[in-house]
């Protein structure tokens, strides 16, 4: 069998397992957080933390919530990280540094994940277990939260209650979170993954020099790390790593895990606005993008140029024989599509022009199908902007699922859609102009101006993967990216949440035949194209000076 037919059988494969719990878990989380009953250890919690869990709140309280939960979070992981060398379990690795200790807190709380450091080589069990992978439970449940209460704000009218975001926080965890997250680490133990609190330990003598390895509860981080869209590995090699992906099946299994969530929401979204149909139009849009960048990666990567490629197969450079270029490229795509950022290979050593898909990928806003939550929200944010553009070409009102799209909720949108940009490219300009950040580059010319467009947008996408080559664990980079990921994560959040709030007030506008009808494909191509050109209208320069002047050249 070739190569690339194994690839698109993969692909094939990923599609169907999709499709078959697209529906049951989509109506499933609708349930989950439309239901008023509580579990008993959901009670317990409310009581711990003293939420009164059926307190209905308007916007500026539920991004309290957001912000206060988020705020203690970082503060939690930040002292965990600087006291790791008194605790037990640290496996003799010392405090971690303090510009490190903030960046890495950021990171995890903000979905993003954006490691500085080798984890089997600087973290403990303590750190990893106790504070890293609970934050990659409670980060995606707060980006769920959010989506959630952009959705209510369309099914609901002449109110500006949003639910209340501690029961939407701790239904996605208990309810939705851990138990797949438990079931995908059984499926990673049998497939060889390790499970394990050992010590380090050696295994003999290789190229002349000794090896040491650290255990670690390796698969059950692994299972939510890809399921939150989180990204950051118990290893620096991450899931290039066979204890984090031994082998073909389980590093399909692990992309499957990252998509799951996102899209089956589309399912979540439309059932909780009575119309199952206006999810399928959200869904398409993602499918049509993901699909498309995957199948222009495969391509990009199989693309024969000179000799070694053609004795190799493609281009398999930095990536693992085990996965071969078509479950690199299918992995990649999907993680940069995502807020994931895990990896199993690297990026920087990808094709000029498959290095530019996997930014273009991040800087649509990683919405085709985007981080858990995150993708859904900003999805329908980019909506918004699609039915203000059709109502403009028609000179209507725009509406979108039975409400008013006026000048607040595009000032609105447009805020969204523009902090993201400014803090990437705002920061990468400094790191370009500045002498000192432009010494942690090891590529010179266009590949190392991409190391750092990578960096900040990675960051500010809160997705978490990078251009290797780039030396960022310094003071400037783990700070101003710390503060791209900070700012990336919530400033959009609070946009969010202000629109859901407006919509929410709105009475619902009933349907004319000029209504433009959004659960139509004519609809789906406007969104796919609105997206396409507001990204490259905002990033073509940037990447005409990366990654397109590499691939040209």
């Amino acid at each position: 069998m070739s190569p690339v037919l194994a690839g698109v059988l993969q692909l094939l494969a990923l599609m169907v397992a999709l499709a078959l719990v697209y529906r049951p878990l989509g109506d499933y989380m609708a349930r989950v957080y439309s239901s008023e009953k509580h579990l008993r250890v959901e009670k317990w919690i409310y009581k711990a933390i003293g939420a009164n869990p059926s307190a209905e709140m308007r916007w500026p309280a539920y991004l309290r919530g957001v912000l206060a939960f988020s705020a203690v979070s970082v503060l939690f992981l930040y002292l965990l990280q600087r006291l790791q060398g008194s605790l037990p379990g640290s496996l003799g690795f010392k405090a971690i540094d303090p510009d490190q200790a903030f960046n890495t807190a950021a990171s995890f709380v903000a979905n993003t994940n954006w490691q500085s450091y080798s984890g089997e080589q600087a973290m403990g069990h303590v750190v990893q277990t106790g504070g890293l992978a609970v934050q990659n439970f409670v980060s995606a449940a707060v980006g769920i939260a959010v989506a959630v209460a952009l959705v209510r704000g369309f099914a609901r009218s002449r109110t500006g209650e949003l639910g209340n975001f501690w029961a939407d926080l701790v239904r996605g965890t208990v309810r939705i979170l851990i138990p797949i997250a438990v079931l995908g680490a059984i499926v990673l133990v049998a497939c060889g993954a390790i499970q394990n609190f050992s010590g380090i330990h050696g295994v003999g003598q290789f190229m002349g020099g000794s090896q040491q390895w650290n255990g670690g509860a390796v698969a059950s981080q692994e299972a939510i790390k890809e399921l939150g869209t989180n990204g950051g590995g118990y290893f620096n090699a991450n899931s290039a790593h066979p204890f984090e992906n031994p082998n073909a099946f389980s590093n399909l299994f692990e992309v499957f895990l990252i998509l799951v969530i996102p899209f089956a929401l589309t399912r979540t979204f439309g059932k909780m606005v009575g119309s199952v149909k206006q999810g399928y139009a959200i869904l398409a849009t993602m499918a049509v993008i993901w699909v498309g960048f995957t199948a222009l990666m495969m391509w990009t990567e199989f693309a024969h140029h000179g000799p070694a490629f053609d004795v190799a197969g493609g281009a398999m450079e930095g990536k693992e024989t085990r996965f071969g270029i078509a479950g690199s490229a299918i992995f990649s795509v999907a993680t940069t599509l995502t807020s994931t950022g895990a990896v199993n290979s690297f990026h920087s050593s990808n094709t000029g022009l498959g290095g530019g898909i996997d930014l273009l990928g991040m800087q649509l806003g990683e919405i085709a199908p985007g981080g858990t939550g995150s993708g859904l929200y900003g999805m329908l944010v980019m909506a918004i902007i699609a039915v203000f553009i059709a109502g403009l070409m028609v000179g209507r009102t725009p509406e979108y699922l039975g409400k008013k799209i006026g000048t607040r909720q595009i000032k609105l949108a447009a805020c969204y859609i523009l902090i993201t940009p400014a803090l990437v490219l705002g920061f990468t300009a400094v790191s370009m102009a500045l002498p000192t950040p432009k010494n942690s580059m090891l590529n010179p010319g266009a590949h190392g101006f991409s190391e750092i467009l990578y960096a900040f947008t990675s960051g500010a996408n809160n997705n978490g993967s990078a251009f290797a080559g780039l030396s960022a664990d310094t003071n400037w980079f783990n700070t101003t990216i710390g503060l791209a990921m900070l700012l990336g994560r919530f400033l959009p959040m609070v946009f969010v949440l202000a629109l859901a709030g407006s919509l929410a007030e709105q009475k619902p506008i009933p349907e004319t035949a000029g209504t433009l009808r959004t659960e139509k494909p004519l609809f789906t191509g406007l969104l796919v194209g609105t997206i396409m050109i507001i990204t490259g209208l905002t990033y073509f320069p940037a990447l005409a000076l990366g990654p397109l002047a590499e691939g040209l050249a």
